[in-house]
């Protein structure tokens, strides 16, 4: 009888314990708590939030970039999971994205797992390297002094197939899908795979046809957007200075001047600005110069691909300042069109 009651006082002792744990566990699960705390909420904020991991960082550093979006439970548990021998936190350049139903775990992973978020970057039109650079740098990890010295390299755009006068035509305008820390080869070779997706067989061909290269394209286009920021009249404005080009005639384009003087300030180029020394100043200089003097746009570029066959090698702005232009085929209606102009920009006192 006594062994019986023995064994009985186990087994309720053993099955007491049992339940013991048993509430402990659903205790630590149902609070996360215990054993469980990874899996409480990192944030008791309800709002998204983006944390972004430089290449100096530690693991001070990233508890303190994770605490506006985190509770206190959050960070502590957080630290816990990072320094553990076990499984050590590895630190990662990156944006992460952390959404308010992210566990402590899941953010631990996320960051450890370098599972960070895609961002968009929109490539500007832009009409300097350096200014490019700012531009970039306000959405990547990369500074803009990194990204403005190689662009402004002579060495680093050969690489490329490019000088630092014609590494404008790599860059095709557009919004693209990258990684906040990408490196700077990264992003070229990025570009240099949207410029071949762009240049397909079809505008390689047109492009032959017309003679030129997707270069020469560039640098015609780039002078057609900062002619005319009508997309309707810029085959027209293209179709022009193509004819000019063909006949062997000075461009004459305002806009060069403007770049080679690096004043875009200008609203009207005087004679004092035409004497400037530079192959970019097609007043002075035949042919095209020595490259594109903005990134261009690919309308502007479609619209050299595509340009309209006429007798037009004049233009002049419209004298009602709508931004577009009036086109003469002869110099004595182009001298009729500039007069009415220039008595506009009088009346305006624009001088």
């Amino acid at each position: 009888m006594k062994t019986k009651h023995k064994i009985a006082w186990v087994v309720a002792a053993f099955a007491l314990a049992m339940v013991a744990t048993g509430g402990y566990f659903y205790y630590c699960y149902t609070n996360k708590t215990g054993p469980f705390k990874q899996y409480a909420l990192f944030s008791d904020k309800q709002k998204d939030g983006y944390v972004f991991i430089d290449t100096d960082d530690n693991l001070d550093s990233v508890c303190l970039k994770l605490k506006p979006i985190a509770s206190e439970k959050g960070i502590k548990v957080f630290r816990e999971l990072a320094a553990d021998k076990e499984r050590p936190l590895q630190i990662r350049t990156g944006r992460y994205h952390i959404t308010p139903d992210k566990r402590i775990i899941d953010v631990y992973r996320l960051l450890n797992g370098h599972q960070q978020e895609p961002l968009m970057l929109t490539i500007p039109e832009t009409r300097t390297m350096p200014r490019m650079a700012a531009l970039i740098s306000r959405k990547l990890m990369l500074d803009s002094a990194t990204i403005a010295q190689a662009l402004c390299d002579s060495a680093y755009c050969q690489k490329m197939g490019y000088t630092t006068q014609t590494i404008h035509a790599l860059f095709v305008p557009n919004t693209y899908e990258v990684y906040w820390d990408m490196t700077l080869d990264d992003l070229m070779k990025r570009m240099q795979k949207e410029h071949a997706a762009f240049w397909n067989a079809e505008r390689k061909r047109k492009a032959e046809v017309l003679g030129l290269t997707p270069i020469e394209v560039a640098t015609i286009a780039s002078i057609v957007d900062e002619e005319t920021a009508n997309v309707a009249e810029k085959p027209t404005v293209a179709g022009l200075y193509l004819n000019r080009l063909h006949l062997g005639m000075l461009l004459q384009a305002d806009p060069t001047v403007k770049y080679a003087l690096q004043d875009f300030s200008l609203r009207r180029i005087l004679k004092k600005h035409l004497e400037v020394d530079s192959p970019y100043n097609t007043y002075k200089y035949i042919g095209l110069p020595p490259g594109p003097i903005k990134v261009p746009s690919i309308k502007g570029l479609d619209a050299v691909l595509n340009a309209v066959q006429h007798d037009y090698i004049y233009m002049c702005a419209k004298e009602d300042f709508s931004g577009t232009h009036n086109f003469a085929a002869t110099l004595k209606e182009h001298l009729q069109n500039a007069s009415r102009y220039q008595q506009a920009l009088n009346a305006r006192g624009i001088k």
